[in-house]
């Protein structure tokens, strides 16, 4: 028998922490931030509700911060034990951290508590960071291993499968939107005894691949005709990169004007330079592209903005341009200046391509509100919101049931985790309706005994 402990990432689709004790051991899945609710600040300072010491092994899924971004904290606070991911998920929770330190330190300073980690817990963290590609298992704990499988969110991404004899558990991570535009699809997973899955998009589909690219194209091409800019907040990993993808082709392939492309965010040049070097992890027809010769993250009037600098001198050029900035919920960085001096200008256009966590600056902006609050001031919003779905990395409502279903005549157990209530409430419903599936939402730091 095993105990499993849903720490946080239940009832909110971040901060993903969940804890496994078996036979004297403990191991965690992801230690990520809690993200955009009110308490969030309160609750990713607040100690960690187990001794860090004595935790064997943490597992890690991805590298966005809702699930990597309390790791350095962890350490802090007495985690010594081993960390294993796949390469490019420490590469770029490696380059997450180094971008995160400096923002925990403005924060540290500006509200006078102690910061939630500093440089010299990050460097402890990766000193005790293991990797091991997909498909190649691994015991991290007598009596238990760990087999990455790829899940088509991110670069390296992996939902994680731990094996106890003959019984397995998986651990999905965040599901892939498949197809991606760079990214395989999820692989299927059937022989799985227990699972526990995201639910971001629990409760509702994304439009087709078709609309969604239409749908950009329509919204870039009316926002250069007015000649204003077109600001895309954008998260470093993963958006930015599809973002930039598609207006490779959308600009080489001469669909819309050849105007200034600005990518506002050292993080993202440094995650995109990341990408470049694992281009074998894409999906065949963008390999093939590549081998033909077309550099995707390289086209006329494409920029790399590095710093504040250079990125306070956009203001000062006119005419059609597009931005894409950090971070993509206009929770902090460069993003948040760009929209303190555009969204009161009728001629910029606000293009949002993901999903925004209820609380934050992108989620007021996305829902419509006339004047938002940015760095104490008021803003009055005259631009244009777009919202652009089906740009989302995550599956949608009936593609987690799709994934779900080629486990269905095994799986003892699914734990509906990683999404707003209502998503995750509505999904459990599904899987136990349509699927005859045993499904449970459980609650934030409760236990379950499994045997597992």
């Amino acid at each position: 028998m095993s105990k499993v402990t849903f720490l946080s990432g239940v009832g909110t689709a971040t901060g993903a922490n969940f804890m496994v004790e078996k036979n004297g051991k403990r191991f965690l899945v992801d230690c990520g931030l809690i993200q955009g609710s009110e308490t969030a600040f309160r609750d990713n300072h607040e100690p960690f509700s187990f001794n860090p010491d004595e935790v064997d092994v943490l597992l890690v899924t991805h590298a966005h911060m809702d699930h990597i971004g309390r790791i350095p904290k962890l350490v802090r606070e007495g985690f010594r034990g081993v960390i294993y991911s796949t390469p490019q998920t420490r590469d770029l929770s490696a380059v997450m951290f180094d971008d995160a330190v400096g923002l925990i330190a403005r924060e540290s300073k500006e509200t006078g508590k102690p910061p939630l980690y500093e440089e010299q817990d990050v460097a402890k963290a990766l000193s005790l960071w293991r990797t091991h590609e997909y498909h190649s298992p691994f015991e991290f704990i007598p009596g238990l291993s760990a087999e990455f499988y790829d899940s088509g969110h991110i670069l390296g991404s992996a939902m994680i499968k731990v094996s106890s004899g003959e019984k397995n558990f998986l651990f999905t991570g965040d599901l892939g939107n498949s197809p991606s535009p760079l990214l395989p699809d999820t692989e299927i997973i059937s022989d799985v005894d227990y699972l526990i899955t995201e639910s971001v998009y629990g409760d509702r589909n994304h439009g087709s691949k078709d609309e969604r690219d239409a749908h950009f194209l329509s919204v870039l091409r009316k926002g250069i005709a007015k000649g204003g800019v077109i600001l895309i907040p954008a998260f470093s990993i993963e958006r930015t990169q599809v973002i930039l993808y598609k207006l490779n082709d959308f600009i080489e392939g001469g669909l819309i004007a050849k105007v200034p492309v600005c990518v506002d965010s050292p993080l993202a040049s440094k995650v995109t330079a990341i990408y470049k070097n694992n281009t074998d992890l894409f999906k065949e027809g963008v390999r093939k592209d590549i081998a033909d010769g077309d550099d995707i993250f390289a086209f006329p009037g494409l920029t790399f903005i590095r710093t504040m600098e250079e990125s306070r001198a956009l203001d000062n050029n006119n005419g059609a341009k597009i931005i894409l900035a950090g971070s993509g919920m206009s929770m902090g960085g460069r993003v948040v200046r760009h929209e303190k001096t555009y969204l009161s200008n009728p001629n910029a256009t606000v293009v949002m391509v993901g999903y925004q966590v209820p609380g934050s600056l992108g989620r007021h902006i996305e829902e419509g509100e006339g004047v938002v609050v940015i760095e104490g001031e008021h803003v009055r919003i005259h631009a244009t919101i777009e919202k652009i779905d089906g740009f989302s990395s995550h599956k949608d409502s009936d593609h987690i049931v799709e994934f779900i279903s080629h486990m269905k005549d095994r799986v003892k157990k699914v734990f509906v985790a990683m999404g707003e209530p209502k998503s995750s409430i509505f999904l459990t419903q599904r899987l136990r309706g349509e699927l005859s599936i045993d499904a449970l939402y459980p609650e934030r730091g409760s236990s379950v005994e499994i045997d597992f």
